[in-house]
């Protein structure tokens, strides 16, 4: 059964500790048995820790996760579309590196380019890394 914790807006300035406890429960709902568990802590890490408190172990952590279920493969694919919109650099590695299943690399690049956010040629890089 999973912890729920909603912040009402990730741009609103909460204490550290929510911040931190928010952080220990995704992390361990990632290890969940239950596909919605392991999504929902992939949600949460996406909502409130891909801007100012971003960090490569964050990415790290969702790239560990493998799962045939659909659900949880696509909202890894959602995760690092995001990270590339939001920290393109830092998540860039996880492309060139080959670090995800194919199947998420390849739709984390086609999220990527559908976005509006990343630039035609960062779009047309991606778009060389796939599988």
């Amino acid at each position: 059964e999973p912890f729920l914790l909603e912040l009402p807006d990730s741009r609103m300035p909460h204490p550290a500790s929510v911040f931190r406890l928010l952080y220990e429960k995704a992390a361990e709902w990632l290890g969940s048995e239950h596909t919605y568990t392991v999504r929902y802590g992939i949600r949460m890490l996406m909502k409130y820790f891909l801007d100012d408190k971003y960090t490569h172990e964050i990415s790290d952590k969702v790239a560990a996760v493998r799962s045939e279920e659909y659900y949880i493969k696509m909202m890894c694919a959602w995760f690092f579309a995001e990270a590339l919109a939001k920290q393109y650099d830092s998540a860039l590695m996880y492309f060139e590196n080959k670090v995800l299943e194919p199947w998420t690399h390849n739709k984390a690049i086609q999220k990527a380019c559908e976005s509006r956010r990343i630039s035609a040629e960062s779009k047309e890089y991606l778009k060389s890394l796939k599988y």
